[in-house]
């Protein structure tokens, strides 16, 4: 069995793929592991999730696999950074109202 023949385009292709979906990982596993996300823009993460999840759609009409895997990863990561953001956020507004509910019941 011979290896698929990879022209210097999907080599590039690739390591742009490696290099770009890697970056996502050790800023998705410091979020998960500390649950700061005061500095993440839900705007943005909304943006560019989406954006990533197009960029799959057309690497899968094109069968450009490096974008599909890279895709696919970097669609995992920001939609994980996403909803981590989220439901930190959702919990802590609700995690505030119940604080000044106390505070005007004790008052």
């Amino acid at each position: 069995m011979t290896p698929p023949d990879i022209n210097l385009t999907e080599w590039i292709g690739y390591i742009a793929a490696t290099l770009t979906t890697s970056s996502f990982v050790p800023q998705a596993l410091l979020i998960l592991r500390t649950r700061n996300v005061i500095g993440i823009s839900v705007g943005m993460y909304w943006t560019f999730t989406l954006g990533v999840a197009l960029w799959l759609v057309y690497g899968w009409q094109m069968r450009a696999w490096p974008l599909i895997i890279a895709n696919t990863i970097t669609f995992a990561l920001a939609a994980t950074i996403l909803i981590t953001k989220l439901t930190v956020d959702r919990n802590a507004r609700l995690a505030q109202k119940q604080r000044d509910a106390r505070k005007k019941g004790s008052a």
